[in-house]
């Protein structure tokens, strides 16, 4: 049965190994051959690349991703001195909109993965609505959000406190006193921030809920061309 072909999860398939290995491109070849759905979960606009690829899919398959092209950030002197300094080896927030908007003028359907977003660093309603005009200008079809805030496993949360000790001095320990030991950090502004962001999304007809978001990566519409496969053939 044919259906869409997810990617990204667990490690990001436009790593920076990828320029020489070619090893997605050549999955991408195959999925394209046997004309199944494909979404890619990328931070990198090295995805571009197989712009080629993803446009021969569009004549075999319902749709394709670009599942999560944009974690965006904000506005610290720069949106991208923060984004250096939050994700340094990836594409930029403003890397990212450009990349959006090449798939879009392509007629490539895409969604944005937006999270996390870190307490006290970019969890702010300025922040919020220009990476929420970011997407809208891009065309993106839905924004997965879970909530303002981050998750922090162990071996995760000694790393991350010990780059805030480098970069923002003090703030380590507001995190030791507001959060502890907990996996899941909520903003305190966690619920003014997704009533803004559910009702600027639901205004311009964007996908908002996880549910909608989900459905819409795994579903794949056969079409006309999709027929049952005989057990004998």
């Amino acid at each position: 049965k044919k259906c869409m072909i997810g990617t990204g999860a667990m490690c990001d398939p436009y790593f920076p190994g990828e320029r020489k290995l070619l090893h997605t491109r050549r999955c991408v070849e195959l999925i394209e051959k046997y004309g199944f759905g494909l979404a890619v979960q990328t931070k990198s606009t090295l995805c571009l690349r197989d712009l080629d690829l993803f446009e021969q899919n569009l004549d075999t398959m319902d749709h394709i991703l670009e599942g999560s092209s944009a974690k965006l950030r904000p506005h610290y002197k720069s949106h991208k001195d923060l984004c250096r300094i939050l994700e340094p080896h990836v594409s930029t927030t403003r890397e990212r909109f450009e990349a959006l908007c090449t798939l879009k003028e392509h007629g490539i359907p895409t969604v944005v993965w937006f999270s996390p977003l870190l307490p006290f660093l970019n969890d702010t309603e300025e922040n919020l609505r220009g990476i929420l005009s970011y997407c809208f200008e891009a065309g993106v079809k839905g924004i997965l959000c879970f909530g303002i805030g981050v998750t922090m496993r162990e071996g995760n949360r000694e790393y991350f406190y010990q780059k805030l000790e480098e970069h923002f001095p003090g703030l380590r320990e507001r995190y030791e006193r507001c959060y502890g030991l907990r996996y899941e950090l909520s903003s305190s502004r966690n619920t003014a921030l997704m009533r803004i962001f559910h009702d600027e999304c639901e205004k311009r007809g964007v996908m908002h809920t996880p549910e909608q978001v989900f459905r819409y990566l795994h579903d794949l519409e056969a079409g006309d061309e999709a027929e049952q496969l005989s057990l004998f053939s």
